[in-house]
């Protein structure tokens, strides 16, 4: 009988599986992004494409949008995310959609009648489109000439060590590129747990891009 469930009783169990990529915070991915430069080609990004390699896992967050979707998201150390649309979200499950998303810009807003030209009822976020700089991109949720309702949702953030609830605000908008398409999301957050005020802190804008399942491999 000696040995049966063997081992050091202090050794830390294995990392969870988490999200339908069944990937553990402190893990990592190898992502391809050759596909995404080749559809790319000919137009001109907003900011640099993503170079293939490592991604470490540094967080991960959950919603269920309804009863037959669940929104999950891998983050690294640099506020990179990995989103993956799934049934359940559960280990292994079938992937509906994946894209990698970067962080381009950030503004905060000083006072509520700024945050009223962002997210009030004619405010920027949710318009038809949405010019930054020069660079046009057209509302991807939402139709007609209106400015549209805002998406919104509480994600439930794990870094290994605490869970947040974060309150998000936000709008996807699209332009062409190549043969594929970049996407903006715009997004304001408010970390519930940190008491922020009902505004949020600041609108975060990221830049994103479809990818293949298999353009993301667990290492």
């Amino acid at each position: 009988m000696i040995g049966w469930f063997g081992g050091n009783k202090n050794e830390k169990p294995l990392p969870k599986e988490l999200g339908p990529l069944s990937a553990a915070i402190g893990g990592a991915f190898e992502i391809d992004f050759l596909s995404l430069e080749a559809d790319a080609l000919g137009g001109e990004p907003a900011m640099p494409l993503p170079r293939s390699g490592p991604f470490i896992i540094a967080g991960y967050g959950e919603v269920s949008l309804d009863a037959a979707t669940v929104l999950s998201r891998y983050y690294d150390e640099e506020n990179r995310m990995i989103q993956v649309m799934s049934a359940s979200g559960k280990p292994g499950d079938a992937i509906d959609d994946i894209s990698f998303y970067q962080p381009w810009d950030s503004v905060v807003p000083a006072g509520q009648s700024e945050w009223n030209r962002w997210t009030g009822p004619a405010g920027l976020i949710g318009q038809p489109s949405y010019d930054a700089d020069g660079i046009l991109y057209n509302r991807f949720w939402g139709d007609g000439p209106e400015r549209a309702q805002l998406v919104e949702f509480i994600e439930k953030v794990d870094d290994g060590e605490a869970q947040r609830s974060i309150h998000q605000t936000c709008m996807l908008y699209y332009r062409p590129l190549g043969s594929t398409r970049e996407m903006l999301l715009i997004n304001v957050e408010r970390d519930l747990d940190l008491g922020q005020s009902q505004a949020g802190s600041s609108v975060e804008f990221l830049i994103g891009y479809g990818l293949a399942p298999a353009d993301v491999c667990r290492v």
